[in-house]
């Protein structure tokens, strides 16, 4: 069976190969490019394709569906039903409003309730078809010739309890098996592809970086600064949204705060919170001025092209005072030696444990990634899709890195009542250590 699924992919893939530097369309199933009609007028496809494009190559699809369906096959499921906007990207290419079927064996099928044209338009999976409620789905699986499944996997990380219960009613045969740890594992691991995406992400979370000097006065307000940083952000591609896995997570472009206010905690899984504009948003950038002579934490996501770059740097007016200048340094040598140790093979809770030793030995155990009884128990993240993706380097993790994983590491010291120093970096785990996708400067970067 494992040998019928890989050469049904690799025909595939071979089918692919001319199919991943120029655009494709499809009708009726098929992957060909559509001819103008004789008048000269536009078809409503033609139209479409003027706005709508393929972003990510057939090849890459197909290889991710091989992944998943390798997985399925190893787990005893019979196929995958596919509904999280940011799994429904990686595995079709569009986030329009549907369902992905991946049975074990044969092609997917993508099921659109809106926008069906776009979606054809978009992803490169070969059988799209509108679907208006999920209760055909099992008419569809056998209309199309697909065994019913008895084991479906589904993504019960996220699912609400009640769609939960609508799809046990739909597949009343099957038993719903949870697949959302092995589609996190499976997406931990970036192919060269999307490794490209996030550094080019990286190169624009430097540009973002660069702007602050140009734009960093005394007086204004840290919102004023962040409206600003963000509205350049957004000329240069950022989408907006940063999607997050974790149930009630919410961010907007990430915290740009000043002085004590970058120290005052939030419900946010991070080592930082802010004051927010107010206890509706209850972090990030609030109305405080922006004072000479304190550090000004500028930790913004950058979203490109549906890839982040998680990035934070450390600016201010006039010099810092020695406490957070040696604190800042403090954190440099500890990306420094993590960076050193986080190579392929090395356990992501020992390289946790490592960095807070580190930061212990140095002084900063009480205020390192926060200076409460509840402050955060990591020291870096994976991402890709997500914010919070696979690996955590996070107190007790057993996942080992893997050659390809990309994770951001952000070593911080937060000073109750005056301030915040530290440092971020989006990195890719190689065999060698972690490669650093962010080359602008780590040191304090002083107006």
């Amino acid at each position: 069976m494992k040998i019928m699924v890989q050469k049904n992919v690799t025909r595939q893939m071979k089918d692919a190969q001319n199919s991943t530097d120029k655009p494709a369309h499809k009708n009726n199933g098929g992957m060909f490019s559509r001819e103008r009609e004789s008048s000269g007028t536009k078809t409503k496809g033609e139209l479409m394709m003027e706005y709508y494009h393929q972003s990510i190559p057939m090849s890459e699809i197909l290889n991710r569906i091989a992944k998943l369906q390798s997985v399925l096959l190893e787990k005893d499921m019979d196929a995958a039903l596919i509904l999280q906007k940011s799994d429904f990207f990686y595995f079709s290419g569009t986030i329009q409003q549907g369902w992905l079927y991946v049975p074990v064996e044969g092609r997917p099928l993508l099921m659109i309730f809106k926008d069906y044209e776009r979606a054809k338009a978009e992803s490169p999976i070969e059988s799209v078809i509108s679907l208006v409620s999920p209760k055909k789905i099992p008419e569809i699986i056998k209309d199309m010739g697909m065994p019913f499944p008895a084991n479906l996997g589904m993504e019960l990380d996220v699912l609400p309890t009640n769609l939960y219960f609508q799809y046990d009613n739909i597949f009343s045969y099957s038993a719903i098996i949870d697949v959302s740890t092995e589609i996190r594992l499976i997406r931990a691991v970036k192919s060269d592809y999307e490794i490209g995406q996030i550094e080019a992400a990286a190169r624009l979370s430097d540009k973002l970086a660069e702007k602050v000097p140009e734009i960093l006065e005394p007086g204004k307000t840290e919102i004023a600064l962040a409206g600003e940083l963000e509205a350049y952000a957004r000329s240069l591609g950022h989408q907006g949204n940063v999607r997050m896995r974790l149930w009630g997570s919410e961010l907007f472009y990430g915290h740009l705060m000043a002085g004590e206010s970058a120290a005052v905690p939030s419900f946010m899984s991070s080592p930082t919170g802010g004051c927010g504009t107010s206890s509706a948003t209850a972090q990030g950038a609030g109305f405080r001025k922006i004072k000479p002579n304190e550090p000004v934490l500028v930790d913004y996501v950058f979203a490109l092209n549906g890839y982040l770059s998680d990035h934070a740097r450390i600016f201010s007016i006039g010099p810092l005072s020695d406490d957070f200048i040696n604190a800042h340094d403090a954190m440099l040598d500890i990306q420094k030696r993590a960076v050193e140790s986080g190579k392929s093979g090395m356990v992501s809770g020992q390289l946790y444990e490592q960095m807070v030793s580190q930061a212990e030995d140095a002084g900063y155990g009480d205020f390192f990634m926060g200076a409460d009884a509840r402050k955060i128990r990591f020291t870096g993240h994976g991402l890709g899709i997500e914010l919070d993706e696979f690996p955590f380097i996070a107190k007790g993790q057993k996942l080992v890195l893997q050659k390809g994983m990309v994770v951001a590491l952000e070593p911080k010291v937060i000073m109750p009542g005056k301030g915040v120093v530290g440092i971020e970096n989006t990195f890719v785990v190689t065999d060698d250590g972690l490669r650093s996708l962010g080359k602008f400067q780590n040191s304090i970067c002083q107006i």
